[in-house]
């Protein structure tokens, strides 16, 4: 008998798992956008799908190759910026991105040199308050954070960066009135849901890089 759950997935007791090898494991994480400090002093900004909280610390996953790592490994200062869901066109205009010049071998033929994501994303950076890298002004969550402990994953294929958020900036609309709290009624943030953009709520559209595009009803 097939019944529907409240979350709308139904539950078909005639059928099973399988087995199935996806190409990526991204099961529905928040969209942040990481800006760091070039080695020349300039800034760069860059989408990740990564992250997660434990306590007063951010733990990021971020690819061994890109810009991002390279900066992260000598200079600890980032902002951790949200963006919202009605940003995602900011966030899939910087993916095919890369501030490394010249383009990683394995980046090339998909993605093309950048030096100012900024306005190439049409953002705009405003400054920190303890940090270097600027923060993302459109995004109404940011988190000023320095990297304590950067290391390899099991597969050298990723840096595994722990970043120690040191100052909380969040639009005054997204704040409970009288507290220090986020309200979870005003706050939606932008997931990543296997290479598709969501909200709490419908598909927004979809990562260049996905292998699964949206369907048309």
């Amino acid at each position: 008998m097939n019944t529907a759950t409240p979350s709308g997935v139904r539950n078909d007791t005639s059928a099973g798992h399988m087995t199935i090898t996806p190409s990526i494991l991204y099961f529905g994480t928040p969209v942040v956008l990481l800006s760091t400090e070039n080695e020349n002093g300039t800034f760069n900004l860059a989408p990740m799908s990564s992250a997660w909280a434990l306590g007063q610390v951010i733990v990021l996953g971020v690819g061994t190759g890109g810009q991002t790592a390279d900066n992260l490994r000598s200079r600890h200062d980032l902002v951790i910026n949200f963006p919202t869901p009605d940003q995602w066109p900011a966030v899939e205009r910087l993916a095919p991105l890369t501030g490394r010049i010249p383009v990683p071998v394995h980046k090339r033929g998909t993605f093309r040199f950048e030096p100012d994501k900024f306005t190439a994303a049409g953002l705009r950076p405003e400054p920190s308050e303890l940090v270097r890298p600027p923060r993302v002004a459109e995004c109404p969550l940011q988190m000023e954070a320095r990297a304590v402990r950067v290391r390899t994953d099991a597969t050298e294929a990723f840096l595994i960066v722990e970043a120690h958020v040191l100052k909380v900036h969040a639009d005054s609309r997204i704040v409970v009135p009288g507290s220090q709290h986020v309200d979870p009624a005003a706050w939606s943030p932008l997931i990543y849901n296997f290479r598709h953009y969501y909200g709490l709520g419908p598909e927004l559209g979809h990562s260049f890089r996905s292998q699964t595009p949206r369907r048309s009803n």
